[in-house]
């Protein structure tokens, strides 16, 4: 199944590690480390046109890739969930 999460943008929901809150996963500094990180590396994907709300982690082959979302991370679930 696949997840629509914005701006033409769809991802399998089998490849989603996680979807998370950017408001509180962002209070960590380990969190901010890492999201730091994947962006030196290129691997964040800005997928939203306003300030974003969530991210999601995506498995890709050997690698991992993070998109950063306007939605909620209630309503991916939802999207998610939708059968």
């Amino acid at each position: 199944m696949y997840l629509h999460i914005g701006m033409d943008t769809v991802i399998r929901t089998k490849d989603i590690i996680g979807i998370f809150d950017l408001d509180t996963t962002t209070v960590s500094y380990k969190t901010r480390d890492f999201l730091s990180a994947a962006q030196k590396e290129g691997k964040i994907i800005d997928v939203c046109s306003d300030l974003p709300k969530s991210f999601i982690i995506c498995r890709e082959k050997q690698d991992y890739k993070i998109y950063l979302c306007q939605l909620s991370p209630v309503t991916l679930i939802r999207r998610a969930d939708q059968k």
